[in-house]
């Protein structure tokens, strides 16, 4: 009989022991697993949605809050800027590129984005079906809208007020489906483009009362006091790309001392929230490299009384002519088994528990997903091969030095 088999026969001799030793193992690899995917999607996440954007430029507040709003689109913007303001820091010879951006409505949690054409140019963006949005309450909107909210070219939905939730939908406008982008791989494929002026319609309060002959004047004042960024011209932040080297020391200092405005870098801010994601993800790495730690005690524990109740058994397999090696390959391929059984379920059950999470997700923008392999992964395979060697050399070295005749007298 083959090493393979008799260790294998081994395993199974002992069903409980070995199934304790191969869930310690999957639940340490589950957990590496689990951290391995969602820290290069988040990382992955963070450099695909800012890599062309040097600066965002909004209301005073958080920093981070102001970049989570404007370029990942995860939070509430800190407020909005007068047009008038923005337009003059376009025209600022720093500034290669700017986006305005104007945010408050949704569709079904889905941001409705007013903006521009620079908006195409920064972010590459190409059309799969239809063209981009050009007239009022056109929107072009990205891959995963259309799938998710089964929206295709030609269809009409109306804009709920704020971030999330549809309790405060504006009925005196819908809007229209005139293209659908290709995926991109970034924020904007669950993004709704649309221009500013549409999202300055929807909420100008004479745009939405005129309908009706008999609205009281006084009621629309109200009204116009109640929003007065639609008065003013305002805007939520504006993107802007540098147009040299010069601009990075200059032009955020300008921003932040000499207007009523704030600029925050996408680099720096995204730098700073992974090292805060970091803090956790090195601890719950550590946690499960201790269970590891204990799942190779654990095995190596497991051989080795293993050993000492087969001992009689080896003997008289190396009376019958099986090799010192032979034995040796018998224990270390017991140990690698186990580990590696350990490993390979643990790495699905990793797969798997993200695709949950992600799925239970709140935010379109920040899912995560467990239905992506990476080359990194091979690394817990060699780690899980290595923990079997480790955990099996003792007792395989044991076996491989066992006096045949001092076993054979005892018993």
């Amino acid at each position: 009989m083959s090493p393979l088999k008799i260790s294998w026969k081994s395993i199974w001799s002992k069903p409980l022991s070995s199934a304790l030793n191969i869930m310690l193992i999957a639940f340490g690899t589950g957990i590496l697993t689990i951290l391995l995917l969602a820290s290069k999607q988040i990382s992955d996440k963070l450099e695909n949605n800012s890599k062309d954007i040097d600066l965002v430029v909004g209301a005073k507040g958080s920093p981070l809050q102001l970049i989570l709003s404007s370029i990942y689109y995860i939070d509430f913007p800190t407020g909005n800027i007068p047009l008038k303001e923005a337009q003059e820091l376009s025209r600022s010879p720093f500034v290669k590129k700017a986006v305005p951006l104007a945010l408050g409505d949704n569709y079904n949690g889905v941001r409705i984005v007013g903006t521009d054409s620079n908006f195409v140019g920064i972010y590459k963006l190409k059309v799969k079906e239809g063209k981009f949005w050009q007239s009022d309450f056109e929107t072009t909107i990205g891959n995963s809208v259309a799938k998710n909210q089964k929206l295709k070219i030609g269809d009409t939905f109306y804009g709920a007020h704020g971030l999330t939730g549809s309790t405060d939908v504006h009925k005196s406008h819908g809007y229209k489906v005139i293209g659908i982008l290709a995926p991109q791989g970034n924020v904007t494929d669950n993004l709704i483009l649309t221009n500013i002026s549409s999202v300055w319609k929807m909420h100008d309060p004479e745009e939405e009362h005129d309908h009706g002959a008999d609205t009281e004047h006084h009621h629309s004042k109200d009204n116009e006091r109640e929003a007065p960024e639609i008065q003013n011209k305002e805007i939520t932040s504006l993107l802007i790309q540098y147009r040299s080297p010069m601009s990075v020391v200059m032009f955020p200092r300008m921003v932040n001392e000499s207007t009523n405005m704030q600029a925050a870098s996408p680099a720096q801010e995204s730098t700073r929230l992974f090292s805060l994601i970091g803090i956790g993800v090195d601890t719950l790495q550590w946690f499960a490299l201790l269970i590891m730690l204990i799942a190779a005690i654990s095995v190596f524990v497991n051989l080795y009384n293993s050993l000492k109740e087969r001992s009689y058994d080896l003997a008289i397999m190396r009376t019958l002519g099986a090799s010192r090696g032979k034995l040796f390959l018998i224990v270390i391929a017991e140990g690698i088994m186990l580990t590696l059984a350990g490993t390979i379920i643990g790495i699905e059950v990793g797969h798997l528990a993200l695709e949950f999470i992600g799925s239970n997700q709140e935010s379109s923008q920040a899912r995560l997903t467990g239905m992506l392999l990476l080359s990194d992964e091979a690394y817990l395979f060699v780690a899980g091969l290595a923990i079997g060697i480790f955990a099996a050399i003792i007792p395989a070295l044991q076996a491989y030095r066992s006096n045949i005749s001092k076993i054979l007298s005892k018993n």
